[in-house]
């Protein structure tokens, strides 16, 4: 529905909605609701929530000049519209105003107030001075959907032992590969949570998508594998990732959340007696959390496998760094298979550079072998035929 300009509306982002939505589908339980100032100060002191753990204050604190003055005026009862990008997507009854620590705010979500860190500009510039809290209402089915969705698989595969893994797949590559191969052998069924970041990304979220669908739906038993988005909003952004990761997963359904050791936020340390992680602070979040150890290629075994396992030293080792092969991809070169499968890097390769390679499928035709009848030669296919001639080992 329409909306006019009016003192009583405040304004968010897509991100603040789909992070509204959350809350109110129990996805962040204990959470269910917008804390006032009172709750906010105790949870941020005490990472404690109705009795369970909960890394921060959930709260709602649009920046921006407009939304101030609407918020320093707002009396407790009075209702005002949530508003997106023009639309009214919801209401919210006014139970209370307060001001906000803003510094203290991004030093709780992330660890740390210096700029140069990853998000916390952008969030500074959505924290606004005001925060509000109250019932409300909001018009935002997508988290719902999910929810539906992995209640329906559940139900459908009576499944017990539900694994989660939450994944970039940018790009999918071998490691994960095998990743989701071990965790699905110890599931009765696997959640793959595709992350839908909203900053803009030529890897978008369709073209990951459309690789991890290819590996599941061809490599996989799809009956035993369900993907969702996983809306990537900014409080996962900090070094409470993992924590909320697991919350999440728990409420979405799932009995375990599978990571690798390089998860975001898992923060490996030593100490006398072993190797400890920030899981072992927080043991009370009623999921199991599973850590997988690195996986490698190594040129010794002539296959991938764990660093824990491998008895050769890491100079026989490939890494399935992920920068790397993004690296490759924007260059335009076609990472080695034992990277990536060739059919994922032929998709990604074919939206990245589209109609690259109409000149020469045109006037090479007929350079690739074919089953004798005419054939086109769609992008995506050029790349797995070259991949197929650097297969070709008899003559190298």
């Amino acid at each position: 529905m329409g909306s006019q300009k009016r003192n009583n509306e405040i304004h968010i982002d897509n991100e603040a909605l789909i992070t509204l939505a959350m809350a109110k589908e129990g996805v962040l339980s204990p959470v269910d609701k917008l804390m006032n100032k009172k709750e906010a100060d105790k949870v941020d002191e005490t990472s404690i929530y109705k009795g369970d753990f909960f890394p921060f204050s959930f709260i709602l604190a649009p920046s921006g000049k407009r939304n101030e003055a609407v918020l320093k005026d707002a009396k407790k009862g009075d209702q005002l519209f949530i508003v997106v990008d023009g639309e009214n997507r919801g209401e919210i009854v006014v139970d209370e105003i307060f001001e906000i620590d803003r510094q203290k705010r991004i030093e709780k979500i992330f660890g740390t107030t210096d700029p140069t860190h990853p998000g916390v500009l952008d969030t500074l510039d959505r924290l606004g001075k005001y925060a509000i809290s109250g019932e409300y209402k909001i018009d935002c089915s997508a988290i719902r959907t999910v929810k539906n969705a992995i209640s329906l698989m559940i139900k459908r595969t009576k499944a017990k032992n539900i694994s989660a893994i939450m994944v970039s797949a940018k790009p999918l590559h071998r490691g994960h590969e095998r990743f989701i191969r071990m965790t699905l052998e110890k599931s009765d069924l696997l959640i793959l949570f595709l992350l839908k970041p909203y900053k803009k990304d030529k890897y978008s979220y369709d073209i990951r998508l459309k690789t991890v669908k290819y590996f599941v739906d061809n490599f996989l038993p799809t009956n035993r594998v369900l993907i969702v988005p996983f809306e990537n909003t900014y409080i996962f952004a900090g070094f409470n990732n993992i924590i909320l990761d697991a919350i999440t997963a728990r409420n979405f359904g799932c009995t375990t959340l599978s990571v690798g050791q390089n998860h975001a936020g898992i923060g490996l340390y030593y100490d006398k007696t072993g190797t400890k992680s920030i899981l072992d602070q927080y043991k009370n979040l009623k999921i199991n959390i599973e850590v997988s150890n690195e996986f490698v290629y190594c040129n010794e075994c002539k296959t991938l496998v764990s660093t824990k396992t491998c008895p050769h030293g890491s100079h026989h080792h490939i890494s399935y760094n992920s920068e790397f092969i993004l690296e490759l991809l924007n260059a335009g070169v076609l990472p080695p298979a034992v990277l990536v499968r060739k059919e994922i890097s032929a998709i990604l390769l074919s939206n990245l550079y589209p109609e690259r390679f109409n000149k020469l499928t045109k006037k090479f035709s007929n350079f690739f072998p074919t089953q004798g009848l005419l054939e086109d030669l769609s992008e995506e296919r050029f790349y797995l035929e070259i991949m197929k001639l650097h297969q070709t080992v008899s003559l190298t």
